[in-house]
C-alpha cells in the first residue's frame, strides 16, 4: 500500500523529530512539525495505519513513536529521489558554467584589445557554498567512503578507517543523520553545538563524524578556490607612469600570480555600486596595484553565482569608455546566461 501526502508527512515528522531528540515522539509533537493543521486525534489515526503498516514502532505502551527500519528504508529512498531530480538542475547550472568559462576567457582577450589596458575575468562562483549530500558506504572491512557534494557540484571523496565493519542499518542511520542536519548549511554554519548534538547521535560511531566534518571543510574550500583569467598585461607597459621597471614588474607579477588579486575580488563583489566599483591609486586593495586605477563590474550568472570582470590601467584611463564597456558587457552576458533557458 502506497503512503499518501498526509502519511508521508507524518512519517517525516516523525523521522526528522527522533533523529534530532533520540526520544519516542507523540502525536501533539507531530501536530507542530507539520503543515496540515491537523487534530492530534486524527494524526494518532494516521500514526496508528503507519505502525500497522510497518512505518513506525511504539516501543512501550505509553510511548511515542519511533521509526522502523521500513520507516527509514522510505526516509532514504523519498531522500535519493529528491537528489536525482535536483541533478539535471545541477547539469544544466554546470552546463551554464562551462560555456560561460569558455566566454570568459575571449572576453578578457577582446576587452584588452579593445581598451589597451590589462584586463582580468574571475570564473562565476558559488558566494556562500553550502553542503548538498553526504553519500556513507562501506569499501572494505576497515574502510568507509565518504561522498560529500557541495554546490557547484565540486565532490570530496574521503576514506575513513573503522575498526570494524558497519552493519546496513548502521550505515543507514549514519547517513539520515548526516543528511538531516547537514544538508543545505554553509560552514559557518556547522558549530560546535550542532557537532556535539550529532555526535550524541551517532553514539559509538562519533568518530567518524569528525572525518567527515573535516571533508566537508575541504570540499567547501575546494568549491571557493578561484580562477581567474587575464589577458593584456603587456599594455600597461604602453604607459610611461605605468612602464618602469619597478612598477611594471610588480603589477605583472600581481596579474601573473593572480592568488593577489583575491583582495580585489572580494572587496568588489562586497562593496559593488550597481554592479561598477572604480578603484584610484591608494584605493586599490592590492599593495603593488596603488600606481594605477582599476574598475570592475560583478556579473551574477544565478542567484548566488557570482563572478568579477575588471580593467587595470594608468589613473588617466578613459573612465567614461571603461565604465560604459563595463555595464554594456555585464548586461549582455545577463542576456546570454541569466535568462537563458
Amino acid at each position: 500500500m502506497d503512503l499518501d501526502i498526509r502519511k508521508q508527512k507524518i512519517l517525516q515528522a516523525i523521522i526528522a523529530n527522533y533523529l534530532e531528540t533520540g526520544e519516542p515522539v507523540g502525536s501533539r509533537t507531530i501536530s507542530k512539525y507539520t503543515d496540515l493543521n491537523l487534530s492530534s486525534a486524527t494524526i494518532r489515526n494516521e500514526m496508528a495505519d503507519l505502525e500497522e503498516m510497518g512505518y513506525i514502532l511504539q516501543p512501550h505502551t505509553s510511548a511515542g513513536r519511533i521509526p522502523s527500519d521500513q520507516g527509514y528504508r522510505f526516509y532514504v529512498d523519498q531522500m535519493m529521489l529528491e537528489r536525482e531530480e535536483e541533478k539535471g538542475e545541477r547539469l544544466a547550472l554546470l552546463e551554464k558554467v562551462d560555456k560561460m568559462e569558455n566566454l570568459l576567457q575571449q572576453v578578457a582577450k577582446v576587452l584588452a584589445a579593445n581598451t589597451n589596458y590589462a584586463t582580468m575575468v574571475t570564473a562565476p562562483q558559488y558566494q556562500d557554498t553550502k553542503l548538498k549530500f553526504i553519500q556513507l558506504s562501506q569499501v572494505d572491512e576497515k574502510q568507509l567512503l565518504a561522498v560529500i557534494v557541495v554546490d557547484g557540484n565540486v565532490i570530496k571523496n574521503k576514506l575513513i578507517d573503522v575498526i570494524e565493519p558497519l552493519e546496513n542499518d548502521e550505515l543507514l542511520k549514519l547517513n539520515i543523520l548526516l543528511n538531516s542536519f547537514l544538508q543545505g548549511l554553509a560552514l559557518r554554519e556547522i558549530n560546535l553545538e550542532l557537532m556535539h548534538t550529532m555526535k550524541i547521535q551517532a553514539g559509538m560511531h562519533a568518530p567518524i563524524l569528525e572525518h567527515i566534518f573535516n571533508g566537508i571543510s575541504d570540499a567547501i574550500k575546494k568549491a571557493r578556490e578561484l580562477e581567474v583569467y587575464t589577458s593584456g598585461t603587456t599594455n600597461i607597459l604602453k604607459y610611461p607612469e605605468l612602464g618602469n621597471i619597478e612598477k611594471a614588474s610588480k603589477l605583472l607579477g600581481v596579474l601573473e600570480e593572480k592568488k593577489a588579486l583575491i583582495g580585489l575580488i572580494d572587496d568588489s563583489q562586497k562593496y559593488n555600486n550597481q554592479g561598477i566599483q572604480v578603484y584610484i591609486g591608494e584605493e586599490a586593495p592590492v599593495q603593488n596595484m596603488k600606481d594605477c586605477s582599476i574598475v570592475t563590474a560583478t556579473y551574477e550568472l544565478e542567484e548566488g553565482v557570482k563572478g568579477t570582470i575588471g580593467i587595470i590601467g594608468p589613473k588617466r584611463m578613459d573612465y567614461e569608455k571603461v565604465v560604459s564597456t563595463l555595464k554594456d558587457l555585464t548586461g549582455e552576458l545577463d542576456t546570454i546566461f541569466k535568462k537563458k533557458t
